[in-house]
């Protein structure tokens, strides 16, 4: 599957964000999507996934209570909407598709097959 993410820019601390990530090539429904994030300096690390199906969802720590993933499987198309974003939030994000199904929400790298290209976020304080 080839994965697309868009909607990144620059925005102020406390404003918002709306990522998407476009898939193609295979039955999109039939994986497990994640977004993951990686800050400058630091390694790609893990925000947030959902299951094929959108029933079950997990959140790092970091983004709870301010990120939002969903997915629209009639469309191909997985999104993510930041708020109350914070200059640590700061980083490119990576939207990823994983073969696991079920009703389990993948948060390990190597439990994802597919990566997009990644979309830069910038929160400016």
């Amino acid at each position: 599957v080839q994965l697309q993410a868009s909607g990144g820019g620059l925005v102020q601390a406390g404003g918002s964000l709306r990522l998407s990530c476009a898939a193609s090539g295979r039955t999109f429904s039939n994986y497990a999507m994640g977004w993951f994030r990686q800050r400058p300096g630091k390694e790609r690390e893990f925000a947030v996934s959902i299951s094929w199906s959108g029933g079950s969802t997990h959140y790092a720590d970091s983004v709870k209570g301010r990120f939002t993933i969903s997915r629209d499987n009639a469309k191909n198309t997985l999104y993510l909407q930041m708020n109350s974003l914070k200059p640590e939030d700061t980083a490119v994000y990576y939207c990823a598709a994983s073969r696991y199904s079920g009703g389990y929400a993948p948060s390990r790298i190597y439990e994802y097959d597919y990566w997009g290209q990644g979309t830069q976020v910038t929160v400016s304080s």
